[in-house]
């Protein structure tokens, strides 16, 4: 019994340790840091051009016809057409 559950001990040993070696192998994922960066960009613009943001909230919320999903629509570009405020208020 007791050899059984070293052998036991020595597998799941193996296994942790392989585990760890693989996720370390793999590398990063460069589609992920493109869409960052595209997601950047457009928050920049979106913020800094009334008119690229009017029209996103047209095309966006335009089509949206139940009155508590438009508002919610509304206001994640800012609510009241103002841009969209990074860093909440507080007082």
């Amino acid at each position: 019994m007791p050899r059984q559950v070293s052998w036991a001990l020595a597998t799941a040993l193996a296994l942790a340790l392989s585990g760890g070696v693989s996720a370390q192998q793999t590398p990063p994922d460069p589609g992920a840091a493109a869409n960052v960066r595209q997601s950047q960009t457009y928050e920049q613009v979106l913020q800094s051009n009334p008119s690229f943001r009017a029209k996103r909230m047209q095309q966006e919320c335009g089509p949206v016809t139940d009155p508590e999903l438009h508002a919610s629509c509304v206001a994640s570009f800012g609510g009241d057409g103002a841009p969209p405020s990074r860093k909440s208020r507080q007082h």
